[in-house]
């Protein structure tokens, strides 16, 4: 039974005896990522993932324990399944190659390419490595050493069953030229091509004898041996579709599979073992095999030796599972190697989500509740026709143009294009200023205008983001007084960008992204010595040793031609450090009229800052502002929030103005 309009995605199925780390969630969430994304899409979705059970490593582990394999086994296949759910993953079966019905279909294809003389029995010799299960010709081992995972091998004489999969080399090479999109990204296809054209492939060992290996799946012609743990393990991407596909039409229908997404370390038994063997059987092959890179921690390779394998459980119970989903597919192109360093998740959150999507949300909400009872209003005349255009324009083009990402699996392309809409939304919001529209009867259709566009902004970034982050754009939709279900196919009006949004009742909720609170960086005073009270003539606003009073907290007491500030000379002055900073988000201080709280960059850190002018200022209106800091101040605590500087204004008992420049200049660089 063809099925029309499906879209089969795959993962490997994950040795059971591992520890789900970062490289099992990278995969994973990328897979999840494609099939959210094609059934938001109305197309007929199959997404599997599952585990491998078999092989002498688990029946040596479970001897260990005192279990039998199965038991074993069992007490191991939660760790996964209980991440998925942790990690949102809506994978549509969970296989592992235990389950009888998996078991019978392996045996099965056995039989057929026994009974083709595609299988035969041979005498072989050669280097084995336990750890991976696979033997290595005499050319492939160095020092005495498995060449994939360095450790020692030893030297095995035995009858085993082969696979005829030299007699497909030709057929395969030929294939991968005609298929540009089999093989991705281009570099690995480059790499199998030339292993392929350089060398003759052999036959592969499908067995293994009972002696020295019994927990596996038996040979239907053969019962003293079982078979090799891959040619099991890779048959479950056709297995699963004959039993799995609960409440779904006829799983068969489903092949060939769109994408199978892969470590590249596996590259070789998908684009070759697995291929080789499609073709014996006389099955399609799949559409795409993409294998991606792998991640380094803070440089260095992950490995349970060094401690510092990244535990995806960890991250989650920290930073949320969508913010982690996130960093993952918007740290590194897809298809090359990564690096994860807490401080980079960190940076992630708080500048792209934080700052980004979470700050436009508040922002827009915030002056709906104000200005509009908390109803989304109409629009109104243009307001700034030029920077709307660009908004519209790039709006209209973005589901296009995530279609084509994601189709290219650029997943960090997309979501670079999603936060420049983010980001012209803001700069929009900055330049209208609709608190000062607010403050106008006669601007309301211009506020009406501003209002509304940020709203749809918001609505299209949250249906974009959802495959990404899918409560976060749930929860984006709930704030604007929407109810739609995004984990069904979505009616074309609802995402397109002219779809009515006036008269929604939003339903402003908790911050969607907190900032994650760093210990403060570059925050300490140049030298025990106090740093003077009155820099130059304009008055800080912020008093690390005070508490607030109505006045500027550290503003230095009226002068007159009688009283004459105190002298300093340039030696005590250089010890302050004065740097530009621009302001990422702004808020209000619960319980004080005056203090605001600043989150500002400084190009190479982030600092929290408590400003003095929340009577001169909305906290709407500074961000995106160059503002000048006192950097090396002491950091000090004003109604128990942490101030890691001072921002610097004008003014006597009131604030004027703030120091600001009328050139850009980039966050960090030092005032003279």
């Amino acid at each position: 039974m063809t099925i029309p309009n499906t879209f089969y995605i795959t993962t490997p199925i994950y040795y059971v005896n591992d520890v789900p780390h970062i490289g099992h969630a990278y995969t994973t969430v990328a897979a999840d990522v494609l099939a959210r994304y094609w059934r938001w899409r109305g197309r007929e979705v199959f997404f599997l993932t599952g585990l491998d059970e078999h092989g002498q490593k688990v029946q040596q582990a479970a001897a260990k324990a005192g279990v039998d394999p199965q038991t074993h086994c069992d007490r191991l296949a939660p760790q996964f399944t209980h991440l998925w759910q942790r990690l949102n993953i809506s994978h549509n079966a969970f296989i592992r190659t235990t389950d009888a019905p998996h078991q019978a279909v392996v045996q099965r294809y056995l039989q057929q390419l026994y009974d083709k003389q595609l299988i035969y029995k041979a005498d072989y010799t050669g280097w084995y490595c336990t750890y991976d299960e696979r033997f290595w010709t005499e050319k492939d081992v160095v020092g005495g050493l498995c060449p994939d995972c360095k450790r020692p091998i030893e030297q095995l004489s035995e009858h085993n069953y082969f696979f005829r999969m030299g007699q497909y080399q030709e057929r395969l090479i030929e294939h991968i030229r005609q298929h540009e999109e089999f093989i991705r990204p281009a570099s690995r296809r480059n790499e199998v091509l030339g292993f392929l054209q350089t060398q003759k492939l052999g036959d592969l060992s499908i067995s293994r004898p009972k002696s020295r290996l019994s927990w596996g799946i038996e040979l239907p012609f053969d019962k003293d041996y079982v078979t090799y743990v891959w040619f099991d393990a890779l048959v479950n991407y056709i297995s699963a579709l004959e039993y799995l596909p609960q409440g779904q039409p006829a799983g068969l229908g489903y092949w060939p599979a769109d994408v199978h997404l892969v470590g590249k370390d596996i590259l070789t038994t998908h684009a070759v073992y697995w291929t080789t063997m499609l073709m014996a059987l006389e099955q399609p092959l799949p559409n795409t095999i993409f294998a991606h890179g792998w991640w380094t921690v803070d440089g260095e390779k992950m490995s349970k030796s060094r401690g510092n394998v990244v535990d995806p459980n960890k991250m989650v119970d920290q930073f949320g599972a969508d913010a982690f989903r996130y960093f993952l597919l918007r740290e590194v192109p897809f298809g090359q190697d990564g690096d994860f360093s807490h401080s980079a998740l960190v940076t992630t959150v708080n500048a792209k989500l934080a700052n980004g999507i979470g700050n436009l949300l508040s922002r827009t909400l915030t002056m709906i509740e104000r200005s509009c009872a908390g109803v989304i209003p109409d629009r109104g005349p243009a307001v700034l026709p030029e920077l709307e255009q660009r908004i519209e324009e790039l709006a209209k083009q973005l589901p296009g143009t995530t279609e084509t990402g994601l189709n290219a699996l650029l997943f960090r392309d997309v979501l670079l294009t999603i936060e420049e809409l983010n980001g012209l939304c803001d700069e929009y919001i900055d330049k209208s200023a609709p608190w000062k529209l607010a403050k106008q009867p006669e601007a309301q259709p211009q506020l009406h205008t501003v209002l509304n566009t940020s709203a749809r902004a918001l609505r299209l970034l949250a249906l974009l983001l959802y495959p990404f982050m899918p409560n976060a754009a749930a929860q984006i939709l709930q704030q604007l007084g929407l109810s739609l279900d995004l984990s069904q196919p979505l009616a074309t009006p609802a995402g397109l960008w002219d779809a009515p949004l006036a008269g929604c009742t939003i339903q402003k909720g908790a911050s969607l992204f907190p900032r994650i609170e760093s210990k403060p960086q570059g925050a300490t005073p140049v030298s025990e010595t106090p740093a003077p009270q009155q820099p130059t003539a304009a008055a800080p606003t912020t008093a690390p040793a005070a508490p607030p009073s109505p006045a500027p907290a550290t503003a230095p007491a009226a002068t007159s031609a009688a009283a004459q500030p105190a002298q300093i000379t340039i030696d005590e002055f250089m010890k302050v450090q004065l740097k530009a900073a621009k302001v990422l988000s702004a808020e209000r201080v619960p319980k004080s009229e005056k203090l605001l709280k600043l989150q500002v960059s400084l190009g190479t850190e982030q600092r929290q800052i408590v400003a003095g002018i929340g009577k001169k200022y909305e906290p709407e209106a500074l961000v995106g502002k160059t503002i000048v800091i006192v950097a090396n101040l002491k950091p000090a605590k004003l109604m128990g929030i942490e101030s890691q500087g001072m921002v610097l204004a004008a003014g006597d008992s009131e604030v004027r103005g703030l120091a600001t420049f009328v050139e850009d200049v980039d966050p960090g660089t030092k005032v003279k």
